[in-house]
């Protein structure tokens, strides 16, 4: 009998003290594609883990924890599913996070939705995703296919290039981009027009026949939305077969490390890129991370890193913000949330749900055997978006 009872007094107490510890800590999901996209997202872990690291180190969330918990999708939108619906159901979090490919996010945006659950896309790119289906519930961190198509456009009609040919993955991400860099480009340059476009399968181009295709187009320049190995793949052979010599060349993400650096001496000279150049950026919000950041992991950031320290921060900011935890709580605190990211302040406008996160402009360059940015420029994100009013017109009706 007395045994039974200690067994008893034990299981309450364990009881009591899983409820103790619940009760101190804050539980965050986060949903991303770590096995099939790892260039990316283990950078992306890396900057989750020093904002978690510098979040918790200063007391956390009005003396609660910060718990993230992380789930792979690998790139499948089922999976990403199946994540979202533990992270809610099972592990108890009072919001979602993360997602890398489009099409994924798009379906966490959808689960949001129908669950009535907070969801903050870290990296999907589509516009979609807080215009045309954007909803009450969905925010998205990363600088979008829109912002960054407006910011190649505007270096993009400077070039004296009238023929235009376009190489992008084929889904949702590739697709936007390419639709939104051309209508902004021939309305700054009415002259222009798009001779040829290639398709091919994402993680799966066959590089040869695509550039075949696009220099018997005879295209004055190539616009590329390629990134990760299917871009490596269509460097190299581009540089064997000539294709980019005295052609312009805009390239979507290729100066972002986890991309450009595989490149090593291959990399090409003078593209037009968005990218990372963080051994040049000397804003003094930058150097605290970057410092931060390299005497914790003993390497250097990518673009990845700063999505996921600057994501982390976001959830932070939100919840020390309020002390309604609410879905309804929630939403109404993402609305105009300004947080203090690497690249320096943003806010996430009530209108369309999009943060003002800037990007870097630049050229590819090669140095010392690797590829780097250079004549960069800082574009702030919020002139590259349309009004919010404009924006808030794309969204479905509620």
């Amino acid at each position: 009998m007395k045994k039974m009872i200690g067994l008893a007094l034990a299981a309450t107490l364990l009881a009591s003290g899983a409820a103790r510890a619940q009760q101190s800590e804050i539980k965050v999901g986060e949903i991303n594609s770590y096995s099939s996209l790892p260039a990316f997202t283990e950078p992306y872990r890396k900057g989750m883990e020093l904002a978690l690291k510098q979040i918790n180190d200063a007391g956390g969330i009005k003396g609660k924890k910060l718990v993230i918990i992380s789930k792979d999708d690998g790139g499948k939108p089922g999976d990403a599913l199946t994540a979202a619906n533990e992270l809610v159901s099972r592990d108890g979090v009072v919001m979602i996070s993360g997602g890398f490919l489009s099409n994924v996010g798009l379906a966490l945006s959808d689960f949001a939705k129908q669950k009535k659950v907070v969801y903050l896309a870290a990296e999907p790119l589509t516009d979609a995703i807080v215009w045309s289906k954007g909803n009450d519930y969905t925010f998205r961190l990363r600088t979008s296919n829109y912002m960054q198509a407006a910011m190649l456009a505007e270096e993009a009609a400077k070039l004296p290039a009238k023929r235009w040919a376009t190489i992008a993955p084929n889904y949702e991400f590739g697709q936007s981009f390419v639709a939104v860099f051309k209508e902004l480009l021939t309305k700054k340059r009415p002259d222009v027009e798009f001779v040829a476009e290639q398709w091919p399968p994402l993680g799966k181009i066959d590089a040869g026949p695509v550039l075949q295709a696009i220099d018997a187009a005879k295209p004055d320049a190539i616009l590329n939305a390629t990134f990760a190995g299917d871009l490596v793949k269509l460097v190299r052979e581009g540089n064997t077969r000539g294709v980019f010599k005295d052609r312009a060349v805009v390239s979507y993400l290729t100066g972002e490390p986890e991309y450009l650096d595989p490149l090593k001496d291959e990399t090409p000279n003078g593209w037009i890129v968005s990218g990372y150049p963080w051994y040049s950026i000397n804003t003094p919000e930058h150097k605290a991370f970057l410092d931060a950041y390299q005497q914790l992991h003993k390497d250097y950031p990518r673009l990845g890193s700063i999505v996921g320290y600057s994501t982390v921060m976001s959830i932070a900011a939100l919840l020390k913000g309020t002390d309604d935890y609410s879905t309804d709580g929630l939403v109404k605190g993402m609305k105009d949330l300004k947080v203090d990211t690497p690249f320096g302040p943003i806010v996430y406008r009530a209108g369309d749900h999009q943060s003002t996160l800037g990007a870097y402009i630049g050229k590819t360059a090669l140095k010392d055997g690797k590829g780097v940015m250079v004549d960069v420029v800082f574009k702030k994100g919020a002139d590259y978006l349309p009004p919010e009013a404009d924006a808030a017109k794309l969204r479905p009706a509620n």
